[in-house]
């Protein structure tokens, strides 16, 4: 039973990823990354992780969705961009780097899987707010810092540029 729920949780997850960078619209894309979001929470409980799978859908798929949205709407998108044409050097870029990256995933993800075994001990203990407190406050306390310096930076920047028309 849990494999066949993994089964349809990743295809889910797969088809819904698929269709945010294949479609045009952006409500339908965002939409789309919902159902994602969804569908790698259904992932966590599977795993029995639960406090992710909540986090998952509490700031993931609500509050960050919510406000994608709203800059989507905000920015009233008219026209869509049109497709790289395939005789254009940068697709064939485009192509190689994306066939790349996707053998880099692969491979990493080929590795890990005994890894994360080995490192976290038992499945049960994965995914429990003491093992991701303790893992993010002592061995990734400094990107944990540069990524809030960086959202803090992002904050300063969006404001600046509503007010620009006060200078």
């Amino acid at each position: 039973m849990t494999e066949s729920l993994f089964f349809i949780f990743a295809t889910m997850a797969i088809v819904s990823a698929l269709t945010v960078v294949v479609t045009r619209n952006p409500i339908y894309s965002a939409v789309s990354l919902v159902i994602t979001l969804f569908s790698l929470a259904g992932i966590f409980l599977l795993l029995e992780a639960y406090f992710l799978a909540v986090v998952q859908i509490i700031i993931y798929a609500g509050a960050i969705m919510v406000l994608f949205l709203f800059v989507i709407m905000l920015l009233n998108p008219g026209k869509e961009a049109k497709f790289l044409s395939l005789t254009d050097p940068r697709t064939l870029i485009v192509t190689l780097l994306s066939i790349a990256f996707i053998g880099m995933i692969f491979s990493l993800v080929s590795g890990s899987v005994n890894y994360i075994g080995e490192v976290m001990g038992s499945v049960e203990e994965l995914g429990t707010t003491r093992n991701i407190g303790l893992t993010l406050f002592t061995k990734y306390l400094l990107p944990f810092e540069i990524a809030s310096l960086l959202l803090l930076v992002a904050l300063v920047g969006a404001v600046l540029m509503t007010k620009r028309n006060l200078r």
